[in-house]
């Protein structure tokens, strides 16, 4: 049973050194606090998301094996728990089994003791030496009296013997059954990691793969509004400013005619996943019914535009200067997006409609009824935001239940 139980635990061990195998996580793509300012640095930035892109795609696969791995090792554990149990009850049954032997072999033994006693008393048992026919019959009668009685406390001790391997294989048993259950507990969450080593603290954060789609299109819109500006082209030297003409903000106006604030910027419990500390980019603004139009806060040049993403949904990214300072202000959860990347929006443009409700759920998983995500971050971008950049949006003091029935509402 012990050499059974030997070769159960040798693949617990095999399955605990996969838990300490390296990983190789994919690479988190953080958004360049350096902002473009030229043609050329946009599509520097570019190149250098694509790079980011081939590693990051490597290490994709690295990780997905990894999870592979920890996914048998789990089922492994899973295997190795139900033998264990099996052989619990197997030694749960040899236990009940030794323990009728042992009660049967002291009745056996009791009796021996018994016509031991009678013989002696009676004399039989003289006699039935005495009735030896030569010495050697006698030392052979007197040796299987012995042997009986040996042979019978032989027994009941090898039994005893037994009972106690068997009480201790089943303890070992139990044991291997908790640490089992403990590292199936730990390659869960090892996977749970490894699949979610891709999410930074703003949930909103886009993909790779979406940000270099998101800036090549950038790219694309700017070399053609470069190309056909009034200014002499100087390729990938010319000032992105060079290249559209913004009109000129006064100020801030809502982005909706009417709203509520109903969660601030910053960080905060995620209301869908429970998660501490996640942070939220921008103010979510509900009160409206899907399909109610999203204004430009500010005048500006659509600078990116994200299709049915997994988390925002139909997102829009506009830079706009205010004041003499560049910000970028973005749009998430549209119903639908009315602009175009490159396309110069006043403060009068609806840049698409309020969605977020039932008719964005099959592909926006980051919403639970009808709002605006609305956020403003320093510095022109193209659609991947610094965390360390977004602001407080102006016009809003980031107090829960804020509201407003006019876009020129300022501080409530």
């Amino acid at each position: 049973m012990m050499k059974k139980l030997g070769k159960k635990i040798f693949p617990l061990f095999m399955i605990m050194a996969v838990l300490f195998v390296s990983t190789i996580s994919p690479i988190p793509v953080q958004a360049a606090d350096k902002e473009p300012e030229t043609l050329g640095d946009l599509k520097a930035q570019l190149a250098d998301l694509k790079k980011q892109k081939a590693e990051n795609d490597a290490a994709k696969q690295s990780t997905k094996d990894e999870i592979k791995k920890k996914e048998e090792a789990v089922k492994q554990a899973e295997r190795d728990i139900s033998q264990a149990q099996s052989d619990i009850e197997q030694a749960e049954e040899e236990i009940e089994e030794s323990n009728q032997k042992i009660a049967d072999l002291k009745v056996q033994t009791e009796n021996v003791l018994k016509v031991l006693q009678q013989l002696q008393s009676e004399n039989v048992y003289l006699k039935y030496l005495s009735d030896s026919s030569s010495i050697t019959e006698l030392i052979m009668r007197i040796s299987a009296v012995e042997q009986i009685t040996d042979s019978n406390q032989k027994n009941l001790e090898e039994l005893e013997a037994l009972i106690k391997k068997n009480e201790q294989l089943q303890k070992d048993l139990e044991e291997k059954q908790k640490t089992l259950s403990s590292k199936i507990d730990s390659y869960q969450k090892a996977i749970t990691k490894l699949n979610g080593n891709l999410e930074t603290y703003d949930k909103y954060a886009l993909d790779i793969d979406t940000q270099v789609k998101t800036m090549q299109e950038q790219v694309d819109a700017y070399t053609k509004l470069c190309k056909e500006s009034s200014n002499s082209y100087l390729g990938d030297k010319e000032k992105l400013s060079d290249c559209t003409s913004v009109p000129y903000n006064a100020g801030w106006l809502k982005p909706l005619n009417k709203g509520t604030v109903t969660s601030l910027e910053g960080y905060r419990v995620d209301p869908i996943t429970g998660r501490k500390y996640s942070f939220h980019s921008g103010i979510d603004i509900g009160k409206n019914a899907e399909g109610t139009s999203v204004y430009a806060a500010a005048a500006g040049v659509v600078s990116g535009i994200v299709n049915r993403y997994k988390c925002g949904g139909n997102m829009v990214y506009i830079t706009v200067t205010v004041g003499g300072v560049k910000y970028t202000t973005y749009y998430y959860h549209l119903l639908q997006i009315k602009v175009k990347v490159g396309q110069v929006v006043t403060q009068s443009t609806v840049v698409g409609t309020v969605g977020g409700g039932p008719s964005t759920w099959s592909y926006d998983g980051c919403s639970t009824g009808a709002h605006l995500h609305f956020g403003v971050a320093k510095g022109h971008y193209s659609g991947s935001i610094p965390t360390s950049k977004v602001i407080v949006p102006p016009g809003f003091n980031n107090k829960k239940g804020y509201s407003w029935t006019t876009r020129t509402a300022y501080y409530g």
